[in-house]
């Protein structure tokens, strides 16, 4: 019969010789694992066997077969030792990093984010950031986040939203396209590529008090695969420019006309339930002192 061993007296290095020879099914391999010699970690997972009563292995002329009681107790330590080692390496600099997942419309990461974040990194390097794309459409309680970043107008239920700045819509497409476009009117000619937002290329000629086409175009659910489609010469997107200032600098992208339409902004959200923790705090009052957010903002 085993002994019951008190939390207070676990064997920690038996444990961890047992799970790694457990893993190879092999002292040899164990011992090089765990710089030690292979008698070191026989003698480690015999003296935790006498602990608890029970073989753990089955030692064959061949190598190692684990029994029943082996079986059962390799996955609970596997998963133990993963989940120490990953808190252990959260510790930088004498403080515990702090896990933050943000979910965020992939434009938005791609766009303006991902050149910014070696600059959060040095001002908060707490905090572990783990981002998560979508295509703006997100689950805040069921994806497990802790904040999101979505386009729209602020209204989401059960949530506080942080207003970032808008991000107006306008037409853009490939050089070869835009070269035949010499006024607005010519969009009605071409293929116009569609979201699945359908009011936008309608309130986008709405604005230049022209009357928009039955738009038939092909449908994304990604901005950044509607540009994609737009820079192969699909179509014209409407697009946030700003948002893709790289690809027209680079001159994938051209924008034929200035005129341009607001539907929406950024905007950083949470639940309301959630209370905020302080990688929470210290991700919105970065975003909060950019240049664009605090312009954005007003006096």
């Amino acid at each position: 019969m085993g002994l019951a061993v008190s939390l207070s007296h676990l064997p920690l290095n038996a444990l961890r010789a047992f799970e790694v020879a457990a893993r190879h099914l092999s002292f040899t391999r164990a011992g090089l694992e765990l710089h030690v010699s292979q008698a070191a970690v026989s003698q480690q997972v015999k003296s935790l066997e006498d602990i608890l009563g029970v073989p753990l292995f089955r030692r064959l002329p061949r190598g190692l077969a684990l029994t029943a009681e082996g079986e059962a107790l390799l996955p609970v330590l596997t998963d133990a030792f993963r989940r120490i080692s990953a808190t252990m390496d959260r510790f930088e600099g004498g403080r515990l990093r702090e896990v933050l997942t943000l979910g965020a419309v992939g434009t938005f990461v791609t766009g303006w984010l991902i050149g910014r974040l070696p600059q959060f990194r040095a001002a908060h390097p707490f905090v572990d950031l783990r981002v998560m794309t979508n295509n703006n459409r997100v689950d805040l309680a069921g994806e497990g986040l802790d904040l999101a970043i979505r386009f729209g107008d602020g209204a989401w239920h059960g949530t506080e939203a942080m207003r970032l700045f808008t991000a107006p819509l306008a037409p853009l497409c490939a050089p070869a396209l835009a070269r035949r476009l010499r006024q607005p009117a010519d969009l009605l000619r071409e293929a116009l590529l569609r979201s699945y937002r359908q009011d936008e290329w309608p309130r986008w000629f709405a604005a230049l008090d022209l009357v928009a086409p039955a738009v038939r175009g092909f449908v994304f659910d990604s901005s950044l695969t509607m540009a994609e489609a737009a820079v192969q010469g699909a179509g014209v997107a409407l697009l946030p420019a700003r948002m893709f200032e790289r690809d027209i600098a680079l001159g994938r992208l051209v924008r034929p006309f200035e005129p341009e339409v607001t539907l929406g902004a950024y905007w950083l959200t949470r639940l309301k339930s959630r209370k905020e923790s302080q990688a929470m705090a210290a991700f919105r009052e970065w975003l909060a002192g950019q240049p664009e957010v605090a312009a954005s903002a007003g006096p």
